[in-house]
């Protein structure tokens, strides 16, 4: 299983032909869809830096930028949709950035990576050094919140109902998904079946999108209705629930090595909606 990283090795394969629907070939969704953003990280400029896209394919642009050859990857929305958080190699340190939606100045939050925000914006949980961890943004008091003694801790989301932290915990025996209490206490496995991680919640704090070692998954917060949603060729990554959860944001590459691009997919399944092209494109968020 691969884990999010600062450093995206993309290769130089060829994604093969699929029968697949390019957004900017079908029409404008409705106003709703029409108002929101995917921000996710691409090297189509050069060096991994955060850019932005409409649903249905329009307004692609670069919202993030350096004079050097950093990386900047893995975006999260603010629950108010005004910041963005995302994982920056700046300054030669791998470390948690905040910038505004819209990009321009960026300020440095922490050390660690993998970052996403608490229900109301004023914490955040991230990983570092394998790790699980809870800052305060005002005044930067952290906690660990992953059992001490577990390796290979990744990939935190807080429920929005505020009330837990999904994570995956790597093992020599597979990955595994569990459900942390928020303010501290035990864990609850979730899925260990296969090899999972990368869970993220659906704003109804009902349901988890994963990916196994292949493809997009999703599973109820109790464990139950587990079922796989992309059954194609390739690699299926870092799935994400629409605001209104009727669809889900993912990239696919022909191998894990990419080249990565974005698709579109009903939740309930069906054909995916090519996004993107033309570079890899990574680690979605829509808000």
């Amino acid at each position: 299983m691969q884990y999010r990283s600062v450093w995206f090795l993309a290769a130089m394969a060829v994604l093969g032909p699929a029968a697949l629907v390019f957004a900017g070939e079908s029409p404008s969704g409705p106003a709703g869809e029409r108002s929101q953003r995917i921000v996710f990280s691409s090297n189509r400029a050069g060096p991994w830096r955060i850019w932005c896209i409409g649903p249905d394919g329009s307004g692609l642009r670069q919202l993030s930028s350096d004079a050097g050859t950093e990386h900047d990857v893995d975006p999260a929305f603010s629950p108010d949709g005004k910041s963005i958080l995302f994982t920056s190699t700046r300054g030669g340190t791998t470390g948690i950035w905040r910038m505004p939606r819209d990009g321009g100045p960026a300020e440095r939050v922490c050390d660690g990576d993998q970052a996403e925000w608490s229900p109301d914006g004023g914490q955040i949980v991230f990983r570092r050094q394998e790790k699980i961890l809870v800052r305060q943004l005002a005044g930067g008091a952290e906690r660990q919140i992953s059992p001490k003694g577990w390796p290979h801790c990744s990939g935190p989301a807080w429920s929005p109902d505020g009330k837990r932290i999904a994570l995956a915990c790597r093992w020599d025996a597979g990955n595994a998904l569990f459900l942390v209490p928020a303010g501290g206490g035990e864990p609850t496995k979730l899925y260990d079946r296969k090899p999972a991680c990368e869970p993220h919640w659906s704003l109804d704090a009902m349901r988890l999108v994963y990916e196994t070692e292949t493809n997009i998954c999703i599973i109820g917060a109790d464990g139950k209705k587990n079922r796989t949603v992309t059954y194609f060729g390739g690699v299926q990554r870092y799935g994400r629930f629409s605001p209104d959860g009727k669809s889900i944001v993912y990239c696919q590459g022909a191998s894990e090595r990419g080249p990565w691009e974005l698709y579109i997919i009903p939740t309930q399944g069906g054909a995916p909606r090519q996004l993107t092209e033309g570079a890899s494109d990574m680690n979605p968020d829509w808000k």
